[in-house]
């Protein structure tokens, strides 16, 4: 079959529908009660036009393939032999009291809806290739089922299903609250049998060109301690394989090849603990693979040994609406504060440029396109303390979709702390994972690394490079060598380039600048050293970046 002919894959979590304020949802409902500071939880209702708006917003814009993900992938939003939605609606009575109502998918589903046909009708239409992107062990809501019923809110309709209720033996650990221990344990047989018949019931009923296995919501399938490294591999392998088997026999009845696609972590030595085998899954019979840095854009990470290891393989690298998490927002709140947990932190957003230039890099070590994952996050949603917001970029995956377009942009490369999960995404201080969240005292040296790719004509002009810190750097004094070289400081701490999303983006006393000489970039990694010569207490970096016009 050769490679896969899609170059911008963009994946859709059906979530941002009903969450982000849009042009076709002007007024989503989830807020905070300004009395008891309590989230109420009060969503448009959901509707097949929404869906649709959601698909023609990417139609035209330089996306190939769209990848919905229809919900957390343990109720079926869509017409389902393996667990039929009137045995859910006897369920969740039964657990919660609750009726469909109480949330806008269930009460779409309950009247008959089907989120994954009118996906795939919409998709035909607008000239898009339609995916099922299905989470293969996502731990969202879970903490509802320790809840006494009258505390369980009404989204807990797409998270709550007798798997996780009556099973708590299959879980990785009792714990509720532990976001990677509420999961389901993958060594248990039944626990993939679970997940595999709605892989089974959504390739034999739909009309799709592909399916995703998503391996990153959420990245804990076994317990370490009771399986072996052989073990776990083999396990995974085998359900890789066993959903090519179905796929093939899909294909027998109409003819038309179905691609199997993986959303895996771009970190190699996260791999064994999730039973990932990138060999052994192009084996088995996966054809694309997804290279996730999980919630952000990053420019880190094991994108040319991946490619390697399956070189008749596509491979993207996906990225995100933001490079960098920043404090919760309730921390500036007075009471009462708002109590859910969910989207209160702030974030700074991913620019074009470095969109472009991370693409620019995935191409450079050998990739075959890009996806981009939570794009339309850019929107209002959560607590409005975290803006302003903006509509998505939507014009970059054009940009993107073209490696010499790419490559002729001018360049933005960033380092940021990430909270990654699994844990060991969390970048520290090697040259695959750059960053240690730590503050630097005085008489200290940090070391960085950024792997850059020269542009279409190599570097003809130097860049600036750039350290942000959490508070102002005051009266303290910095030095930075690059490659090795002792850098000159300059004054301009500005935005390199027009930047239309302000949050994070920090003042000019939380910065400070150095210039770099085109002779000190290299292709490959460059080694960064930061010293704070002098100065009253540890500072805390939180954003290096290194400009380059």
């Amino acid at each position: 079959m050769g490679k896969a002919p899609y170059r911008v894959l963009y994946s859709n979590d059906t979530s941002n529908i009903l969450t982000c304020q849009s042009p076709f949802n002007p007024r989503p409902g989830a807020q905070p009660d300004p009395e008891t500071g309590k989230r109420t939880y009060r969503p448009s209702p959901f509707t097949a036009e929404m869906l649709e708006a959601s698909v023609d917003e990417t139609a035209g814009v330089g996306i190939n393939a769209h990848l919905l993900q229809p919900g957390l992938g343990w109720v079926a939003w869509w017409k389902s032999a393996a667990y039929p939605f009137e045995e859910h609606i006897r369920f969740m009575k039964a657990r919660t009291g609750m009726d469909p109502a109480a949330d806008p998918l269930a009460a779409y589903t309950a009247a008959g809806g089907d989120m994954v046909d009118v996906f795939v009708s919409r998709c035909r239409r607008r000239g898009l290739a339609p995916f099922v992107s299905l989470r293969l062990n996502d731990s969202h809501g879970h903490e509802f089922v320790g809840m006494s019923r009258a505390d369980i809110p009404g989204w807990a309709w797409q998270a709550l299903s007798p798997t996780h209720v009556e099973h708590p033996e299959w879980r990785l650990s009792a714990d509720l609250d532990d976001w990677g221990g509420r999961v389901l344990n993958w060594a248990i047989p039944e626990v993939r049998a679970h997940k595999f018949a709605f892989i089974r019931e959504l390739i034999e009923g739909y009309d799709l060109d592909g399916l995703e296995l998503d391996f990153m919501r959420h990245c804990k399938f076994f317990r370490q301690e009771e399986t072996t490294r052989e073990e776990r591999r083999a396990i995974m392998s085998s359900f890789v394989c066993e959903v090519r088997a179905v796929l093939e026999r899909r294909e027998a009845r109409d003819g038309r090849h179905r691609w199997l696609c993986v959303r895996i972590p771009a970190i190699l030595s996260t791999h064994d603990a999730l039973g990932i085998d990138v060999g052994a899954f192009a084996e088995a019979g996966a054809e694309m693979f997804n290279l996730s840095h999980y919630f952000f854009t990053a420019q880190f990470g094991d994108h040319a040994a991946i490619r390697k290891l399956a070189p008749q393989a596509a491979m993207y690298l996906e990225m995100c609406h933001t490079t960098r998490a920043g404090p919760d927002v309730r921390d500036d709140m007075p009471p009462p504060k708002w109590r859910s947990g969910y989207d209160l932190f702030t974030y700074r957003r991913t620019t074009p440029t470095q969109f472009y230039t991370t693409a620019h890099l995935a191409y450079a070590r050998g990739l075959d396109g890009v996806s981009t994952f939570n794009f339309v996050y850019y929107r209002p949603h959560g607590i409005a303390a975290r803006g302003p917001f903006n509509e998505p970029p939507f014009e970059i995956h054009r940009g993107c979709a073209d490696p010499a377009f790419v490559a002729r942009q001018p360049q933005h490369y960033f380092l940021a702390p990430t909270w990654n999960d699994p844990p060991a995404l969390r970048p520290l201080n090697d040259p695959a994972q750059p960053w240690e969240a730590r503050p630097i005292a005085p008489g200290e040296t940090a070391t960085f690394t950024l792997d850059l790719a020269p542009p279409q004509e190599g570097w003809r002009q130097g860049g600036r490079l750039r350290i942000q810190a959490d508070a102002d750097l005051g009266n303290s004094r910095w030095t930075a060598r690059f490659n090795g070289a002792d850098l000159a400081e300059t004054a301009d701490r500005a935005e390199p380039y027009s930047n239309p999303y302000p949050p994070l983006l920090g003042t000019p006393a939380q910065h400070r600048s150095w210039t770099v000489p085109a002779s000190l970039l290299k292709d490959g990694i460059n080694a960064i050293e930061i010293a704070m010569t002098a100065g009253d207490a540890p500072i805390k970096l939180v954003f290096l970046d290194l400009a380059v016009q």
